[in-house]
């Protein structure tokens, strides 16, 4: 039986998860790339990201909500937060699918609005998924419009997920993060500039981090229990998140892992501490964990720009369009 093949389109093709959305589409055998929009157009996927030059070399149109609901069985949005809620309510009225990159519609509304901007579809907020299969894959499975999780709550969700119920309640969840540059995107800023970057780490926006209210939504926590730093080092790409909580009751953390994540095709449960070069290229999530009293300490290790964004949000449209969530997912890591 010939299997079904579905037309897609993206916008927000500018950025670097649009190039790696347009990389793992180019292979997807259910996959068909019909449409790729940024807010311009005028040019070609190849002009834009030269490193496609003879695999991939489609026009860019100037966005237009028309033509991808006529042409588009599933879009997805890449782009920057506020900006993908005007694409939204009208692409799901047209019976078009939606798997939106940005945060608008990640949390409830009283929490974005602090921590973002107004929110301009509130309506919309009722009928979505979070896009972390782990967690909401039923969920994910029957919507229309899934928010794709952010790149260090993903991180932080699947190393914290298996320990919560042992967790001494009230005591700190504490996550010391490193992101590559990529993750700050293509715009140069004072803080991304080579000479700053290199040979140099920092934190930014430690404590107050906007990632920080996801994550303690997600696992049911309040903003107060998670303690949450960022710090941006001299690579390319690549996250690791370290993570302290304290526990209670008798268990194997290694053991616990491995059971929690048994049907997990991501995530892989290693027996030594993570690199970041493992899981570069892939939908990976490496976490390793040890105990010491009290404390557990978890490290998970992702590609922030993919199991970070492009990636998880082709799993996310493979699950909603009744596909296998690993058909067309990188899993060969960069190494080295």
């Amino acid at each position: 039986m010939q299997e079904k093949v579905f037309d897609v389109g993206i916008v927000g093709a500018t950025g670097y998860t649009g190039l790696e959305l347009v990389k793992i589409l180019q292979t997807h055998p259910n996959f068909n790339l019909v449409y790729i929009a940024n807010s311009e157009g005028g040019t070609t996927i190849n002009q834009l990201h030269p490193s496609l030059n003879g695999v991939c070399e489609d026009e860019v149109h100037k966005a237009d909500i028309a033509t991808m609901a006529q042409r588009c069985a599933l879009v997805f949005l890449a782009l920057p937060h506020k900006t993908a809620m005007a694409y939204v309510q009208p692409l799901r009225e047209a019976g078009v699918k939606v798997v939106d990159l940005s945060a608008d519609y990640r949390l409830p509304l009283d929490i974005y609005e602090e921590f973002y901007t107004q929110h301009t579809d509130i309506d919309n907020l009722h009928h979505c998924a979070y896009g972390l299969p782990e967690l909401f894959k039923k969920e994910i499975q029957h919507a229309d419009l899934v928010a794709n999780p952010g790149c260090f709550p993903t991180s932080a969700i699947l190393g914290l997920l298996p320990f919560l119920e042992y967790r001494i309640a009230n005591t700190p969840i504490i996550i010391d993060a490193k992101t590559g540059v990529s993750g700050a995107g293509k715009k140069l800023s004072d803080t991304t500039h080579f000479v700053h970057v290199n040979d140099n780490l920092f934190a930014y926006n430690p404590l107050k981090h906007r990632h920080a209210p996801e994550i303690a939504h997600k696992i049911g926590v309040t903003f107060d229990d998670v303690h949450f730093v960022p710090h941006l080092v001299p690579v390319t790409r690549g996250m690791i998140s370290s993570i302290y909580i304290q526990v209670q009751g008798e268990f194997d953390p290694f053991a616990l892992l491995q059971e929690y994540y048994k049907d997990a095709p991501f995530v892989r449960v290693v027996d030594r501490p993570v690199d970041m070069k493992n899981v570069a290229g892939t939908n990976f999530c490496d976490i390793y964990v040890q105990q010491k009293g009290s404390v557990v300490f978890i490290a998970s290790a992702i590609d922030n720009l993919m199991r970070g964004a492009s990636s998880q949000a082709v799993v996310n449209a493979n699950l909603m369009m009744g596909l296998e969530e690993g058909v067309g997912i990188p899993t060969t890591a960069y190494v080295p």
